[in-house]
């Protein structure tokens, strides 16, 4: 079974090659693991549920070997592309949208305009005060 599978099969919102998963929303549960090793993510594949530029910071920055998204941002994408990561998607959305869905979920909106790994890493670690 493959990891998109495994995903969908146990309704998780993210698994990765090394056996990790979780059901957690959000980018919770790939910056929690970041905070914990900043490498946590290192040459691993990567299958999550909805990858905004927030998420696509973190897993760059930890050194993710490749992703797949169910729903996956422009920005996103295009930081992927930026640092030769290889990706696949199902959806491409214009943004991540807040859970509302009345505008850009506060991740996506935190990072938007940063484009340095490092500066999204300490900005989405603030923003979510862990």
């Amino acid at each position: 079974m493959n990891l998109k599978e495994t995903l969908l099969q146990n309704n998780y919102s993210i698994i990765a090659s090394n056996g990790y998963y979780s059901t957690d929303d959000g980018i919770k549960p790939v910056i929690t693991k970041v905070i914990e090793n900043k490498d946590y993510f290192k040459d691993l594949s990567v299958v999550d549920r909805v990858i905004g530029k927030a998420s696509a910071s973190l897993f760059i920055y930890s050194g993710v070997k490749e992703v797949y998204g169910l729903v996956i941002s422009i920005s996103a994408k295009q930081l992927f592309e930026k640092y030769n990561i290889p990706y696949k998607f199902d959806t491409l959305v214009e943004y991540i949208e807040n859970r509302n869905k009345d505008g850009m979920c506060p991740m996506e909106m935190t990072v938007k305009d940063i484009d340095d790994l490092e500066q999204a890493f300490v900005a989405l670690r603030n923003k979510i005060a862990l």
